[in-house]
């Protein structure tokens, strides 16, 4: 199978200086890393793809002799694809990965950590859905330094105190015990000359503002994912998560509890008892609502598909409207006349027209005498 041209695999024009090289084998190596790509064989052909290519454009002379020649002139003198990335590996890498040559190796890659956001809707908002920006502290790669932490144009060194090796020996009587390197935390690098901009770190702190699309339907607890909109990695790892938790505000009408609406509606004392027609509100704007005659408080009415369409699918909730008769208060003179009238006859009516107050009282009655019994 033939090879790819060495310039076509780093994505660099044939002029590119060593700077250009570096960048473009970089940006390449990292995103086809086998660690960052443990069940993809196609990223790890192309990585050492383009570690063999970096291996002869970065050297002058095979560089020369591969411009006039082709593959042919460099066959026989390049890493075998990338078997033995040797310490050009751990030059470029060094800072990415926490050093090729040292025992902090590819281990140090992290990934950065997941954040998490809370976000306050308002009902309406929830079950109809919505766009949102939010603004977020956070970490990011440091663009001056590409997340190495180094000054541009120059390379972490391996650590002083651990010789690259991420970590250190220490005799305690008859046990020799090792430990990570407390001067480099293991990663086999030391920044002696620290960028600008993060001062070593190799990411910055800053707010961004990202917009978050709400689906219709979500609930307090509903959560959000946006990939790679967490903290940035650590040694060059990919950033974190950021999870956008949902919380929905308490309501001044409605309640909810799945796909269901639950409101309390007050009728009047002559509504229950005559019955009649009330306008009642939903999500969608006012429906009629029919009270029958004798009707009791806490009688639920339930008023189909006028609830919530769950975000995850399935049939639209129900509105259920419970009716709570209201005494009337600050009652004029002849209001009062006529309630203790109708009160009058009501008493002589007895259990027709209070069956379950008669009940009860027949109950209690019934209780007490046992008890003297």
């Amino acid at each position: 199978m033939s090879k790819r041209d060495y310039y076509e695999v780093l994505g660099v024009e044939r002029g590119a200086d060593a700077a250009a090289l570096k960048k473009a084998y970089r940006r390449v190596a990292m995103k086809n890393h086998p660690d960052r790509n443990p069940d993809n064989p196609d990223a790890e052909n192309i990585f050492k793809e383009a570690n063999e290519a970096f291996e002869v454009l970065s050297d002058k002379d095979k560089r020369a002799r591969y411009d006039q020649y082709g593959h042919a002139g460099v066959d026989g003198q390049t890493s075998a694809g990338g078997a033995d990335f040797g310490d050009m590996f751990g030059d470029i890498f060094g800072d990415i990965f926490g050093g090729g040559r040292g025992g902090g190796g590819r281990s140090h890659v992290r990934k950065g950590a997941d954040l998490r956001y809370n976000l306050d809707l308002s009902l309406e908002d929830a079950v109809r859905g919505t766009t949102v920006k939010i603004q977020i502290p956070t970490t990011v790669t440091c663009e001056t330094c590409d997340g190495s932490g180094a000054k541009k144009g120059s390379q972490p060194i391996d650590c002083t105190t651990c010789g690259g090796h991420g970590q250190v020996r220490m005799q305690q009587g008859f046990f020799s015990v090792q430990q990570t390197c407390p001067r480099c935390q293991g990663a086999g690098k030391q920044i002696k000359d620290p960028c600008n901009t993060c001062h070593g770190r190799g990411a910055v702190r800053e707010n961004k503002t990202l917009s978050v699309k709400v689906p219709a339907g979500v609930d307090t607890s509903d959560r959000i994912r946006l990939t790679g909109e967490g903290q940035a990695g650590e040694h060059g790892g990919p950033p974190g998560d950021l999870y956008v938790e949902m919380n929905v505000q308490p309501h001044k009408i409605f309640e909810r509890e799945g796909a269901d609406l639950f409101c309390e509606i007050p009728i009047s004392f002559g509504d229950a008892a005559l019955g009649g027609e009330l306008e009642v509100p939903t999500l969608d704007g006012r429906v009629k609502l029919k009270i029958p005659v004798e009707t009791q408080t806490g009688k639920l009415f339930r008023l189909r598909g006028k609830g919530i369409k769950p975000v995850r699918g399935g049939n639209v909730g129900d509105l259920l409207c419970r009716v709570v008769v209201e005494t009337p208060v600050h009652l004029t003179k002849r209001q009062k006349e006529i309630l203790e009238e109708f009160q009058t006859i009501q008493e002589g009516e007895g259990k027709k027209q209070s069956p379950k107050r008669t009940s009860f009282f027949d109950g209690v009655k019934s209780f007490i005498d046992e008890l003297r019994g």
